[in-house]
């Protein structure tokens, strides 16, 4: 394998690793400024008040995204074991 063989499964695989997390801590991060921009609305500093939230949210959108999350790493595994077999 090449150099730039090899850097185009890096690529892939950061592309995946974006595709997979990224919706995810997307949601998080959203969450987690609405509920500060709350707390410096009110004044409420309750960190239970910023954690359940984000919590349940994140936990709900996994539940929501695992088929494709699981989808997208099969997808990948067996690409990058195909590859390993050409190697060999």
């Amino acid at each position: 394998m090449g150099f730039d063989a090899n850097v185009e499964l890096l690529r892939i695989a950061f592309w995946n690793i974006i595709l997979t997390a990224g919706p995810l801590l997307g949601v998080a991060l959203a969450v987690g400024l609405v509920v500060g921009i709350i707390q410096a609305a009110t004044s409420i500093q309750e960190m239970t008040l910023s954690f359940v939230p984000k919590l349940i949210i994140v936990i709900f959108t996994f539940g929501l995204l695992s088929t494709f999350m699981l989808n997208q790493l099969s997808e990948f595994f067996a690409f990058t074991f195909d590859q390993i077999t050409q190697v060999g």
